[in-house]
């Protein structure tokens, strides 16, 4: 590494130290996955900087704070099963991955599944699962899972993915009726599964969550 590099992640880490990112388990993946692996074209100057930025099929890679206090938010712990909705650019499974015992992901976009997919095999990510599909429906026949993150905004949590959740397991998700307002909630399911419960964390702002398979 160069001393140009190492400089680069000291601030990469301050600044998400900076927004709320204490969790060393968190910081420490976050370290150890290069999100400029993650970030091409135009735009991979900026990978390091905590800001969204654009990927193929008119989707975003989030923000690093963001995606830090979600995994935090999440409290992976090293035995647990990880289904993630919206792969997107594979950064936020891939920090997953080195927190959980394995990691389903899915996303409605072929190209960015692929992607992801090449991405995780050069990377030697090998406990990531990564599926083409309708995530809102969750992926049934793998749960119940122990974790649910879910990165686009629905109006409210859906049915499915709540159900999908193991008594004590947590769902972290934006919910909003628009681009503008969104929130970063917090459910878990009761230990009896009687129930969930709510927690609101912080605004957000995330691409919708859209059922059905797009023709790409």
């Amino acid at each position: 590494m160069t001393p140009e590099d190492a400089t680069r992640k000291m601030q990469f880490l301050f600044q998400l130290r900076s927004k709320g990112v204490t969790d060393s388990r968190v910081l420490k993946a976050m370290e150890v996955i290069d999100r400029g692996a993650f970030v091409q074209g135009h735009f991979a100057a900026r990978a390091y900087e905590d800001m969204p930025l654009p990927i193929a099929s008119g989707q975003t890679i989030s923000q690093p704070s963001v995606v830090g206090l979600m995994t935090q938010a999440l409290g992976v712990q090293p035995r647990d099963t990880v289904l993630e909705i919206g792969t997107g650019s594979g950064y936020q499974a891939a920090i997953l991955s080195e927190l959980a015992r394995r990691v389903y992901t899915i996303d409605r976009f072929r190209t960015l599944t692929r992607e992801a997919e090449i991405r995780f095999t050069r990377m030697g990510l090998n406990n990531i699962t990564v599926l083409t599909g309708d995530g809102s429906f969750g992926l049934p026949e793998q749960g119940p899972f122990d974790r649910i993150l879910v990165t686009a905004a629905a109006e409210d949590p859906p049915g499915p993915l709540l159900q999908q959740l193991k008594p004590g397991g947590v769902m972290v998700l934006p919910v909003g009726q628009s681009d503008a307002v969104q929130s970063l909630i917090k459910v878990t399911r009761r230990d009896d599964a009687s129930g969930f419960d709510y927690e609101e964390l912080l605004p957000v702002r995330f691409v919708p969550l859209i059922d059905g398979l797009p023709r790409d």
